[in-house]
């Protein structure tokens, strides 16, 4: 997924010079142990000047050189192949940086090591984003990126047609139906290829619902209920009325932001990303758009968090320096640079209200906002399972081939079984 490339993207922080560095040293008898060398894997970064920054990293720190390792731009593929090596029982990864959706299944595996919850200031994190981090009650994580849901939409038609955003589904219904077709665009479009978009999507509309689809342990199948058989109507109304259009069925998170950016469509659900993008010179968009917390039935509703941890391997040979490496990347100096530099969500709190970050960075507040209220998918030790189940599920929603009722019943089943598999 896109924003998982951009986590890649987001190493760039290590531009701040490391030579003044020295929070997290350790001291006493055995402060050697652990300490070394490392390597950090990521899933592919795209720039090319990522490489020269990590080499301050080693300037400063000789005995504690870190390789970048880089994995394929497919989030899919940078899973498998992480899950090659951890499986192996391989050394290679010191430092992983996952999306935040592996992490109960890295840690129930045993691939990565619990970590100290005292050594990481999660108390000036983004509350919801901690959760994100732990499985089975433990820190195995630090969170390193977040990212939420956002609404952006055609602020020059609503103001034209004397409108506000939409906040509930019915007006944003309403307003795609009818006044999508008076200007020739599409009414809405998120994420519904049959990929983790559009787990993403589902889990919203479920959560915005007031429902689940597993209980926090992933035990227990929570998913049916009115209120995910009333999410996935919401979805499956949008295609059989007409204001989520059929395209939208294959439009992953690029395909739906060049939509919107090309003044296709007079809503979107994506990422943060796209307030950059869609904003920048040469877009049809830019200055006609603005962005706002996703709907639901009755009032604001529930984005899933989005965004990436970073977790030392449980085979690393050099874990006390992997540490000291992830509590220096989630520094507060460091996470202004993963939002200036990196163009980024970073997890620290404070930044979300500094006013000269606001000024270059005008969603911030709405992004917080989301990120509060949001909640992570669906915590599993079988997580590709339950996500594949999900995807399966909804497209045949959304394709109109089966209803919600029927849809809910059989996901239901599925679930089950993955959990009894175990």
């Amino acid at each position: 997924m896109r924003w998982m490339r951009a986590a890649g993207r987001g190493l760039l922080v290590v531009a701040v010079l490391l030579a003044g560095y020295a929070g997290f040293a350790t001291h006493g008898p055995g402060a050697d142990a652990g300490r070394g060398p490392m390597t950090l894997v990521t899933a592919g970064d795209l720039t090319d000047y990522l490489s020269p920054l990590l080499d301050d990293w080693n300037s400063a720190h000789p005995d504690e050189r870190v390789t970048l390792v880089e994995l394929p731009d497919s989030a899919d593929e940078t899973r498998a192949q992480m899950i090659s090596e951890l499986r192996s029982g391989s050394d290679r990864f010191d430092v992983l940086n996952i999306d935040v959706a592996w992490t109960s299944e890295f840690a129930a595996a045993g691939w990565i090591s619990p970590l100290e919850r005292d050594r990481f200031p999660l108390d000036a994190f983004l509350r919801p984003v901690v959760d994100t981090a732990t499985f089975d009650g433990r820190l195995y994580a630090v969170p390193y990126v977040t990212n939420a849901g956002l609404l952006y939409y055609r602020k020059d038609i609503l103001d034209r047609e004397g409108e506000k955003p939409p906040r509930t589904w019915a007006e944003l219904a309403r307003q795609a139906r009818t006044l999508g077709p008076r200007y020739g665009l599409d009414g809405y479009a998120g994420q519904f290829l049959p990929y983790e978009g559009l787990t993403v999507n589902a889990t919203e509309a479920v959560h915005s619902a007031g429902g689940s689809i597993l209980r926090d342990d992933g035990d227990r199948v929570t998913v049916d209920s009115e209120a995910a058989r009333a999410g996935l109507t919401f979805l499956a109304d949008g295609v059989r009325d007409g204001w989520i259009p059929r395209a939208a069925l294959g439009y992953k998170e690029e395909e739906s932001r060049q939509a919107f950016q090309d003044g296709r469509l007079l809503f979107l659900r994506n990422w943060p990303y796209v307030y950059a993008d869609a904003g920048a010179k040469g877009s049809k968009v830019a200055g006609k758009f603005g962005a706002v917390p996703l709907p639901g039935p009755d009032g604001p509703g529930t984005s899933v968090l989005g965004g990436s941890n970073l977790a030392v391997s449980s085979h690393s040979r050099h874990p006390a320096s992997a540490a000291d490496l992830i509590a220096y990347l989630t520094s507060e100096r460091v996470q202004r640079q993963v939002l200036t530099e990196g163009s980024l969500p970073p997890v620290r709190a404070a930044l979300y209200e500094d006013p000269e970050l606001i000024k270059a960075h005008p969603y911030l507040p709405t992004l917080r906002q989301s990120v509060l209220s949001a909640v992570p998918r669906p915590k599993s030790p079988r997580y590709d399972q339950v996500s594949l189940a999900v995807q399966a599920v909804v497209q045949d929603v959304m394709a109109l081939r089966q209803t919600p009722a029927e849809a809910v019943a059989r996901l239901t089943r599925e679930l089950e079984a993955i959990a009894r598999r175990g």
